[in-house]
């Protein structure tokens, strides 16, 4: 396992998410994906180990891919005041 590696993409898919434009879809990612706080400016990346694990790594991806696929059909991404536009 390379762990900076999929920390990075374990960080990258936590600020995706939560750009999500539907908080109801958003808490899916709380409540399955990455918990609220276990990433912050002090996280390293031994500290999220567990979800790097092959399966949960694995899980977090397709939870991921699943929320991006509904994000986009309601209310896509928001950051900075800017929401994505819908195709």
């Amino acid at each position: 396992m390379n762990l900076k590696k999929r920390t990075e993409v374990v960080r990258a898919m936590e600020t995706l998410a939560r750009c999500v434009n539907d908080e109801e879809i958003f808490e899916s990612w709380l409540m399955c994906g990455v918990a609220d706080g276990d990433i912050t400016s002090k996280t390293t990346d031994e500290d999220l180990e567990y979800y790097c694990e092959d399966d949960n790594f694995s899980e977090l991806m397709g939870l991921f891919l699943r929320l991006m696929t509904r994000a986009r059909k309601s209310g896509g991404l928001y950051e900075d005041g800017v929401a994505s536009e819908i195709g």
